[in-house]
């Protein structure tokens, strides 16, 4: 098992737009696919920054996932579109992680 940790940072004055597309939109197609969603933060003291976990059982669950979510036509023509608006794509950070073996994440 193991986890993406994924940083965004989202165009000027757009963060809460963001956040209520996620909540609304992106994180609900994504679960409805099967992806699961850990948990969504966003930045304390940086005004731009968003913060999602999901988790992957295998490499292989996260390529048959990717394709149920990101190659579907809602993604592509809908969803996508819209989130390039509101996201400074330049900026995004993602990294995989593995939780070790204390952790309550598993």
């Amino acid at each position: 098992m193991f986890f993406e940790l994924r940083q965004y940072r989202t165009q000027p004055g757009q963060r809460d737009a963001w956040v209520k597309f996620m909540e609304e939109v992106i994180i609900p197609f994504q679960v409805s696919k099967g992806m699961v969603v850990v948990g969504s933060f966003v930045g304390e003291q940086e005004d731009d920054l968003y913060v999602w976990i999901r988790r992957f059982e295998s490499e292989e669950e996260r390529v048959a996932l990717y394709k149920a979510v990101y190659e579907t036509d809602e993604w592509q023509n809908h969803i996508a579109p819209r989130a390039g608006d509101l996201l400074d794509r330049s900026r995004t950070v993602i990294t995989r992680i593995a939780a070790t073996p204390k952790s309550v994440i598993q």
